[in-house]
């Protein structure tokens, strides 16, 4: 096959093809699902409500140069963009992507042994490379030496697992020569752009990703800032990926109503949940809001080997607490090479949270926000009748001060259940909690205590004396 010729011009007559017999038909979807009512979208949103700590992978054959061209290291999946590489050099990193050291097994057994309930891969970043084998264009893992499929494998490692399989998608696509910016180092791109076209070969791959690959938990949207994207376009695939799978939750990447990397909606928003990136936000955002925030574990999502500039295991699993905290998820990135291993230090860091997690997971899962504005000594998570307080800082005269007016009928910690501790309380100054002389985690330990009702939370911290 000669990538530099076919690509491209397969895409067009594929492309047109669909138009001409789908002829709209993939336009509408026949239901409104915006249009559920708020009991339908707590049970539909029940699981990522329980689930908190997610793992996001950005793999494609951006990997293969590995974040360097040209004398500069600082490359990751936006290599394409960032280089202006024309098209045709681009796909040759194709013919050099040959991960044959990808074992969907231990992707996932590492993920599950870290504590993770859920998996993002990228089936498509911006530079529209497939990574699985679809029938829609030859972008896509069918022009690689691998001629397996590695989403296919990872959906059946997940089920194997329980682990919920979830896909992200980019709106925005670089290659194809229909998406309405059309980069100029697109050298084979030929015509005139044209989205509707586009749209309905992005709603073809998205149809086989969502009727081939089992349950799909997620579908993360990302690239809809450019303005070929609008509103209507949002509302309109929403409805069709819920068409194809109706319980599926859907980002609010899809629409154009996110404020920038707070990840918010700031009006006009469309899909389930915001996506706060490389953030968490300093409050919560209430009860009905649900919310992820997307983070790297270096400075890049895809794999670059000159960045070692890891993120400690302790930021790691303290970021995963202040999510918890404030009625978030976490979406933990890694980025796999381009011989289908995720790098060492990711594993080392997953290994430390799940070392972390078999411990504390309690005060993680099924948790909700905590009661308090704000604790000098760390975070708050709390279930009915529990409150877990996850001490960042350990008090050096051992003495833990909580502003709570509740009743204290049980006091441990979970590291040691057994051991219960000395609660003390004193009207209007909140209740203080003897610990051990020494944190049992330097990460965050996890003090548990049960009360009677709901938190009734004291307007200030009560000051050490």
């Amino acid at each position: 096959m000669n990538m530099q010729k076919t690509v491209s011009v397969r895409n067009v007559i594929v492309a047109t093809l669909l138009f001409a017999l789908t002829a709209g038909a993939l336009s509408v979807a026949e239901k409104d699902f915006t249009k559920e009512t708020p009991q339908e979208k707590i049970a539909r949103m029940a699981w990522f409500q329980e689930a908190r700590f997610g793992m996001f992978i950005h793999w494609g054959v951006y990997s293969v140069p590995a974040g360097e061209w040209s004398g500069k290291t600082s490359y990751g999946e936006w290599f394409m963009e960032e280089t202006h590489m024309p098209v045709s050099e681009y796909e040759k990193f194709a013919a050099q992507f040959n991960p044959v050291k990808f074992d969907a097994k231990e992707w996932v057994r590492n993920a599950k042994n870290a504590g993770v309930k859920y998996i993002v891969i990228t089936s498509k970043h911006h530079d529209g490379f497939g990574m699985y084998r679809s029938d829609l264009t030859d972008w896509c893992i069918k022009s690689t030496p691998f001629q397996r499929d590695p989403l296919k494998e990872l959906a059946a490692a997940c089920k194997d697992e329980g682990i919920v399989f979830c896909f992200y998608h980019s709106i925005m696509d670089w290659h194809h020569p229909d998406w309405g910016t059309r980069r100029k180092w697109n050298d084979k791109a030929i015509g005139t752009p044209d989205m509707e076209r586009y749209t309905t070969y992005m709603k073809g791959q998205l149809k086989e990703l969502l009727t081939g690959y089992g349950p799909i938990g997620i579908l993360w949207f990302d690239g809809e800032w450019e303005s070929p994207w609008t509103h209507e376009r949002g509302v309109d695939l929403y409805n069709y990926v819920r068409s194809l799978q109706p319980s599926i939750i859907v980002n609010n990447r899809v629409g154009k109503g996110r404020s920038g990397m707070q990840g918010m909606d700031k009006g006009q928003g469309v899909g389930d949940y915001g996506t706060p990136e490389q953030e968490i936000p300093a409050t919560g955002f209430g009860s009905d809001v649900a919310w992820e925030s997307c983070m790297t574990m270096n400075n890049h999502w895809g794999y670059n080997k000159n960045d070692q500039n890891w993120k400690s295991a302790k930021t790691l699993i303290q970021n995963l607490v202040n999510c918890a905290s404030k009625g978030g998820n976490y979406l933990l990135n890694v980025g796999p090479t381009s011989e289908g291993l995720i790098p060492g230090p990711s594993i080392e860091r997953l290994a430390a949270m799940g070392a972390w997690m078999k411990v504390n997971s309690e005060s993680i899962y099924g948790t909700t926000a905590s009661p308090f504005a704000i604790l000098a000594w760390g975070r708050c998570t709390q279930k009915p009748g529990k409150l877990y307080l996850h001490v960042f800082d350990w008090p050096k005269d051992a003495t833990l001060r909580v502003p709570l007016a509740n009743k204290v009928v049980g006091a441990y910690l979970l590291a040691n259940r057994t051991q219960p501790l000395t609660v003390t309380a004193k009207d209007g100054a909140g209740v203080s909690v003897a610990v051990p002389a020494e944190a049992p985690d330097a990460n965050a330990a996890v003090v548990v205590l049960e009360i009677g009702g709901a938190p009734q939370v004291l307007a200030e911290a009560p000051a050490p004396k």
